[in-house]
């Protein structure tokens, strides 16, 4: 399995994307049959869920379209897969999604603003109860994830820098287990990894997620020239996000049902999938979403992403800056190279399930 950064620097993802480009005309054909691909997390298991109650078939029948929802077991290779071309739409991290596949050249729009990891992302020290106390420990953590991105901003917004601690690259499969042996005494991690560790009793949660709301995004992107020639795909996957969040997360029996068979699809129980919900703020108004998707802070977190993604080396080969590649909101407002926009946030969609007109 490649990681982002060997990916990247691997040449795949330009190769990638000069296979789709190459010969391909401005826009992609008009289809009917159509791939999302997910990965296991909380809060993409909607996905899942809504493909087995018939809410996905609903939702493309009304477009007359087919649409397949495909579990791809390993997050990175879902990633790798979608810059390649095997899937029409992708559930993914803001970061990822600038990372992988618009610094690989190919041009994805996120149509659907998820949630924010609102304490799903954690820094934890052993028998220490204050960030500043990580100054001079090895911190084991999956190096360029958002986990990184977590331990930066933690440690930015308390007066340090990387050059403060030792990066230890370890497995997310292997965090748990490591953390229990004598050495190590710092890791950075994401649910359920995060509960695991904190059962422990000389873990302390020092910082999360939560002190950056709205940074670490979870989003839903398609391939821009997919979206633009078939815009009913984008139509029916927000018909069915929302259709689908109203069921789960209403006060209701079939509420619960809905969460105890999400949580069985993610390898958990009702009672630890409601634990994870609490640390995940879910946009189930898709007012607010296209609010907050329109809004000036995510301009800043995207800034914040872009010069993390910089600084590691990780926009490319030969990026001179952060500019070298454009990413575009709603309102037309662009950070980077305007000539060389592949990553776009359109509010539209999520707009248009709040008029109810989908």
């Amino acid at each position: 399995m490649l990681t982002r950064k060997d990916f990247l620097k691997s040449g795949a993802a330009l190769t990638a994307a000069a296979t789709m480009a190459g010969g391909a005309p401005a826009l992609a054909a008009t289809k009917k049959k159509f791939t999302l691909a997910w990965t296991i997390y909380v809060g993409w298991m909607p996905w899942p869920w809504a493909a087995e109650k018939g809410i996905v078939k609903k939702w493309a029948d009304k477009y007359g379209i087919e649409i397949d929802v495909v579990e791809v077991n390993d997050y990175s290779t879902s990633i790798n897969q979608y810059t390649a071309g095997a899937f029409d739409a992708l559930t993914i991290t803001n970061m990822d999604t600038l990372a992988v596949p618009a610094v690989g050249g190919v041009d994805s729009t996120s149509i659907i603003t998820g949630d924010y990891s609102n304490g799903n992302d954690a820094v934890i020290l052993k028998n220490k109860t204050k960030f500043e106390d990580i100054k001079g420990q090895n911190v084991n953590i999956v190096q360029y994830s958002v986990s990184q991105y977590l331990l930066d901003r933690g440690l930015q917004m308390h007066g340090m820098t990387e050059r403060d601690i030792k990066i230890v690259n370890t497995s997310d499969a292997d965090m748990a287990a490591a953390f229990l042996t004598p050495d190590v005494t710092a890791v950075v991690t994401w649910n359920p990894i995060v509960e695991q560790i904190d059962a422990d009793a000389g873990a302390h949660n020092v910082f999360n997620s939560s002190a950056i709301p709205g940074e670490i995004l979870d989003l839903v992107i398609v391939n821009t020239k997919t979206l633009e020639a078939n815009p009913d795909f984008a139509k029916a996957l927000c018909g069915i996000w929302y259709e689908t969040l109203g069921i789960m997360l209403a006060d209701t029996p079939e509420a619960k049902a809905a969460q105890t068979e999400m949580g069985k699809l993610s390898g958990t129980d009702y009672a630890g999938f409601v634990s994870q919900l609490k640390t995940t703020h879910l946009f189930s108004d898709p007012a607010g979403a296209a609010e907050f998707t329109k809004g000036s802070q995510l301009i800043a977190t995207m800034d914040h992403v872009r010069q993390f993604l910089f600084a590691w080396g990780m926009m490319g080969q030969g990026a001179t800056s952060p500019d070298v590649v454009g990413i575009e909101f709603p309102g037309g407002h662009i950070l980077g190279d305007a000539k060389n926009v592949t990553f776009r946030f359109n509010a539209d969609y999520m707009a248009m399930a709040a008029a109810k007109t989908l």
